[in-house]
């Protein structure tokens, strides 16, 4: 019997380019159908109990009646949509996390669930650096004055010119895909790297980069870029003293997550002079509401959360799905499993 997935794709990881990696993978081995999510036209949010998702639960459940597996980036995986798809058993995830399903749940009604590590990580870290150097040299707000019909020759003053890469000590928060990537980039840049990773070892960073704890990095720094994970304890790790740790004149960076950072004490420091600079990809609350202060401190450059978006991390992220939906057709371990249901998906196939 020919296996049916369910390719829920959207704007950016779309349907076609699931379908296509699937049938790379296992050519005449599934029946595709497609279901297109709003995402990115339409923001991600929280549907149900699962966070940072897109489409509703009504029309997820519909299109999979009858389907044994679903490859998504942004699908809700929540207790109602498994309760009402009895045949669902595999729901993998082109993100870098499965924050969009509920794993106990999905591991209550036997169903493993899978994601992607590391799918961005070229494209989040190029962005990184790129703004960076946005921050330090101020690339946007002298592009914006130019548009203006303004030449500002002000910006070519000591105080109002920035640092070079080149000979700066950058410190990064967390050492994971994106991290190291970022450390290699601006070894190439001649910068000096420092990290602060409670998960990691000197031995793993090599002679190149420096680890140290997260108060010597702040101090040493000139600038300081975010790439920890969201946990109970990384949250807010980023506030007023933590900034005023900082030298003065710093660039803060953070294309990582919103809930990382106090952003009113960042804010507050580049209105007091203390940071030169800030870039922030990610933010607390997205679409950034109408009135906030990050529309009009001077010295914030901002992306509307889309460091990670390239046509590399899309196929990656397809490619990545359609090893995974391999891997269980024949019966071997999942390579990037989320939850524990037992024995490995598949394995009644053998």
């Amino acid at each position: 019997m020919t296996t049916r997935i369910l390719a829920a794709g959207d704007h950016f990881v779309t349907s076609e380019l699931l379908i296509n990696a699937i049938e790379r993978e296992i050519p005449g081995g599934a029946s595709c159908s497609r279901l297109t999510l709003p995402w990115p036209t339409v923001p991600f949010g929280r549907v149900a109990e699962v966070d940072e998702a897109s489409g509703s639960e009504d029309e997820l459940v519909a299109a999979l009646q009858g389907v044994e597996i679903c490859v998504t980036q942004m699908a809700p995986l929540t207790e109602a949509v498994l309760a009402q798809c009895p045949d669902l058993r595999l729901f993998c995830i082109g993100r870098g996390g499965p924050v969009n399903a509920n794993l106990d749940a999905a591991t209550r009604h036997g169903v493993a669930v899978t994601y992607a590590p590391g799918r961005n990580s070229t494209a989040t870290a190029e962005h990184t650096i790129a703004m960076m150097l946005a921050a330090a040299r101020r690339i946007p707000a002298t592009h914006g004055d130019l548009l203006a019909g303004q030449w500002r020759g002000d910006y070519y003053m000591y105080d109002q010119v920035g640092p070079e890469l080149e000979g700066s000590t950058v410190g990064l928060v967390g050492y994971g895909a994106i991290g190291r990537k970022v450390a290699r980039i601006l070894g190439g840049f001649g910068a000096r790297v420092l990290v602060s990773d409670p998960y990691i070892t000197q031995d793993e960073l090599g002679d190149s980069v420096e680890l140290v704890q997260l108060e010597e990095l702040l101090h040493r720094s000139r600038i300081v870029s975010l790439h920890a994970r969201v946990t109970d304890e990384t949250v807010g790790m980023i506030g007023a003293p933590e900034i005023a740790a900082m030298p003065q004149g710093s660039v803060l960076v953070n294309c990582a997550r919103g809930a990382l950072l106090n952003y009113d004490a960042a804010l507050d420091a580049l209105e007091t002079g203390h940071l030169f600079g800030a870039a922030f990809d990610v933010f607390a609350e997205e679409p950034i509401p109408a009135r906030s202060r990050l529309l009009s401190t001077p010295g914030v450059v901002m992306t509307p959360h889309l460091a990670g978006s390239s046509k590399e991390t899309a196929h990656n992220a397809a490619a990545i799905i359609a090893g995974e939906v391999g891997r269980y057709l024949r019966g071997d371990d999942l390579q990037y499993r989320a939850n524990s249901v037992g024995e490995p998906a598949g394995q009644a196939r053998r």
